[in-house]
């Protein structure tokens, strides 16, 4: 919750009077990411975006990236960690890992037995 220098990454935290109040109807997760500035007024948020930037000379934000699974796959954001969840979830599968590559989500899979592709 501190600045970093110019060039250093950081996760990007939004603020100000138009920022919203929280999630509609999920209050665990506006206490997550919705926390109290400690640069602004008193009883003002930030929010934690989990994205990694760094502030560039030119004053730009640069996007390196996101802090969590999550990946935006044609402009929706996907949690790795919950398809993951999905797939260990079957019968037969030990472990699994989800990534993104080429525009397509891609699991792999480990176990006793050839996984049911059709389940």
């Amino acid at each position: 919750l501190n600045p970093v220098p110019e060039g250093v990454s950081g996760e990007l935290y939004i603020a100000g009077v138009n920022l919203a109040r929280g999630y509609l109807g999920r209050p665990d997760l506006t206490a997550d990411r919705f926390v109290p500035d400690p640069q602004g007024p008193s009883g003002s948020r930030m929010y934690r975006s989990g994205d990694l930037v760094r502030r560039r000379r030119d004053g730009a934000i640069e996007y390196l990236g996101r802090l969590d699974h999550q990946v935006k796959l044609r402009g929706l954001r996907i949690e790795l960690g919950e398809i993951e969840a999905a797939l260990r979830s079957r019968s037969g599968i030990r472990d699994a890992v989800v990534v993104l590559r080429d525009g397509r989500l891609v699991g792999y899979v480990a176990g006793e037995a050839q996984p049911d592709e059709a389940a």
